[in-house]
């Protein structure tokens, strides 16, 4: 399966979290998945990289031609593919159009758009794909809580909780990506409007 992974790329974070992300995408590949990713060589995106690598998995990363021009964030080097975009746009849409499943590990405003642009779809019905949150050091406790509460206030229906699965245990993430997908839905049980 190509699993596509949304995170940080801030070198600055808690080396916790570069181990443990580091870890996902070993075990990704020891369970025969490969890795789609938005090209960073820092922060968590390296370190899903990093892990990928370490077992010889393939790697397809997608980064905006503007990183490279201004040097925005570090590109990874290793990658087994590496496409070039016009935009953040059209490299969100390579990203999703090649991946059979996604992982939010921790992340900033980048990973939260990306997260909330692939709910909003598989709402919408315009794909059926896993989407795991992993929620590392309880990083999006407080994202929980914000969408319990949309839902308590009618914001978001009850039944959007099951578009997406979020824990803190690497097994039961993958035992979620891996099952059959659940059936077709239609827009009408998941959105008002």
């Amino acid at each position: 399966m190509k699993i596509c992974v949304y995170g940080a790329a801030s070198p600055t974070i808690d080396v916790r979290y570069m181990k443990k992300v580091e870890e996902m995408g070993s075990e990704m590949v020891k369970r025969g998945h490969s890795l789609v990713f938005g090209g960073g060589g820092n922060g968590l995106m390296g370190a899903a990289a990093r892990g990928v690598r370490a077992e010889n998995g393939y790697i397809f990363g997608v980064v905006p031609q503007f990183f490279k021009d201004e040097d925005i964030e570090e590109i990874c080097d290793f990658c087994d593919e590496l496409v070039y975009t016009d935009s953040m746009r059209s490299r969100k849409q390579i990203m999703e159009d090649n991946a059979e499943a996604f992982i939010i590990v921790p992340g900033g405003i980048g990973t939260l758009e990306e997260f909330f642009e692939i709910l909003t779809l598989k709402q919408l019905c315009r794909h059926n794909k896993p989407i795991a949150i992993y929620n590392l050091m309880n990083y999006y406790d407080d994202l929980s809580n914000t969408m319990e509460q949309a839902i308590k206030k009618n914001f978001i229906r009850a039944s959007c909780k099951d578009l997406y699965y979020l824990t803190d245990n690497l097994e039961d993430m993958f035992g979620y990506l891996e099952a059959p997908a659940d059936e077709h839905r239609e827009v009408k049980e998941l959105k008002d409007g």
